[in-house]
């Protein structure tokens, strides 16, 4: 008898924590509504935030990202367009506070030569090594002398 109670009640149970788990896993992200003066400025504003990567975010940029440092910092950038900041002020300024990881495409300095140009210097190593190993197995044979000749015949005869 007391089964037939329990059943009921442990199912409930199961539906209401299946339904909290998958609530919690909903991810509702803000969605920024911006007013722009013009379409230029929209356009300028997507492109930015596009080219910006999220500071925290692994590898996201700040139009991607839902953390709350890219909430801010689209924001920020949205303030700077209005103010009537450059593309190249805005980009520097992100620079100054977060460094060159919020750029997708960090600038050639001593820092990231090894970025830049790594890819070919390790193509160009690569091509040595197989330049070298090519050589080295096109080494000319000697031809066989006499005496090998006629030993190679008479097995091939046999």
């Amino acid at each position: 008898m007391t089964l037939q109670i329990i059943k009921p009640v442990i199912k409930q149970v199961t539906t209401l924590l299946l339904a909290l788990l998958t609530s919690a896993l909903v991810n509702a992200g803000p969605i920024d509504t911006y007013q722009f003066p013009d379409e230029v400025t929209k356009k300028r504003f997507q492109q930015l935030v596009y080219e910006l990567r999220c500071p925290k975010c692994q590898n996201q940029n700040l139009a991607d990202s839902n953390s709350m440092i890219a909430v801010d910092l689209r924001k920020q950038v949205y303030d700077m367009l209005l103010e009537g900041r450059s593309d190249m002020e805005i980009v520097n300024f992100m620079v100054e506070r977060y460094g060159d990881y919020v750029l997708y495409k960090p600038k050639v300095t001593a820092a990231t030569y090894l970025l830049w140009f790594g890819p070919i210097g390790f193509i160009i190593i690569g091509g040595i090594i197989i330049a070298i190993f090519v050589r080295k197995s096109n080494t000319k044979t000697q031809p066989l002398t006499a005496e090998q000749q006629r030993q190679l015949d008479d097995i091939l005869n046999e």
